[in-house]
């Protein structure tokens, strides 16, 4: 069967085994924002429609599951907004129905929880993981381009909302975009939101590869640490998700500055950078950047004096 709606499984760095569900066709969505990975918004719009039938995606879901059951999740994504699909209740609604063995996770950009029937249908899903990029109307406008009836203390009064009412987990994410949504002040007034909604998890995402435009910064693991670190004192769980330590360029430079700090056990590196710290290690030593020493039976990295 040739899907339209499915996705397929993949390995999710938050939800493990999770299949993907499509209902919004192309890039719909509410936000038009500077790092989005998938390309500029094709339609800005805050407008609910029914896109697709309901039973379509059920009997995709049906034709999928029989044959490939080994899932955790059932995660609603792709590159439109999904809360934007007027169905999405009745879709949840018989996903929990018909494949209650499955948890059911609503990735959103949370811009559209000011609505009731948004809530209503979000409160389905066992997970929901809305995103809050910025607190000042200004620095909204500049990272996530709305559309242009939103308004961010309406968007923020919504997840308020929804986190009262909402029993399930909720996931925070803050992307940051290094000299945009980063200042001082507008960390501070991130920081007092979060510990107003109050969510279950508060989670720092970043840029691993170009965005839409080409003056998005990335951001270094090592920045993203003391991010969470500034968090810490929110008393919410505060976690990097980022899948940055995966660019092996961007690892070289994460490395370097690492080491500025004195000599790392080669161990240490490579549990904090994972495999993509292989490649970038060997062209850091073939470029005569860094170097390996050993102390007490101990390997460790140091610059290359």
């Amino acid at each position: 069967m040739k899907y339209h709606h499915i996705m397929g499984v993949v390995m999710s760095r938050r939800l493990g085994k999770s299949l993907g569900v499509n209902v919004i066709p192309g890039k719909i969505c509410s936000l038009d924002c500077v790092y989005c990975e998938a390309g500029r918004t094709q339609i800005l719009t805050t407008e609910r429609q029914t896109y697709f039938p309901a039973d379509e995606i059920i009997k995709e879901l049906h034709c999928y599951i029989n044959e490939n059951p080994d899932i955790d999740f059932i995660t609603y994504s792709g590159a439109g907004e999904p809360t934007l699909y007027s169905q999405l209740g009745e879709v949840s609604r018989r996903i929990k129905e018909e494949f209650g063995e499955y948890k059911l996770a609503l990735i959103t950009n949370g811009t559209l929880f000011y609505r009731e029937d948004v809530r209503n249908d979000a409160k389905i899903a066992d997970l929901v993981m809305p995103s809050l990029d910025a607190v000042s109307a200004a620095v909204f406008s500049k990272v996530d381009r709305p559309e242009a009836s939103l308004d961010i203390e309406k968007i923020i009064d919504g997840l308020c909302k929804f986190r009262h009412e909402y029993n399930g987990q909720m996931w925070l994410e803050f992307f940051v975009v290094p000299g945009v949504n980063d200042y001082a002040e507008e960390l501070q007034l991130i920081k007092e939101i979060v510990i107003k909604i109050k969510p279950d998890r508060f989670q720092l995402n970043s840029l691993d590869r170009p965005a839409p435009e080409n003056d998005v910064a990335l951001a270094s693991k090592t920045y993203l640490e003391k991010l969470k670190h500034y968090f810490a004192d929110t008393g919410i769980v505060t976690e990097i998700i980022s899948r940055i330590s995966q660019n092996s360029k961007v690892v070289e430079s994460e490395i370097i500055e690492l080491l500025g700090e004195g000599a790392v056990a080669v161990e240490e590196i490579r549990n904090t950078f994972n495999t993509a710290c292989d490649s970038a290690i060997s062209n850091l030593t073939a470029n005569r950047k860094i170097e390996m020493t050993e102390k007490d039976g101990v390997s460790f990295y140091r610059l290359k004096k």
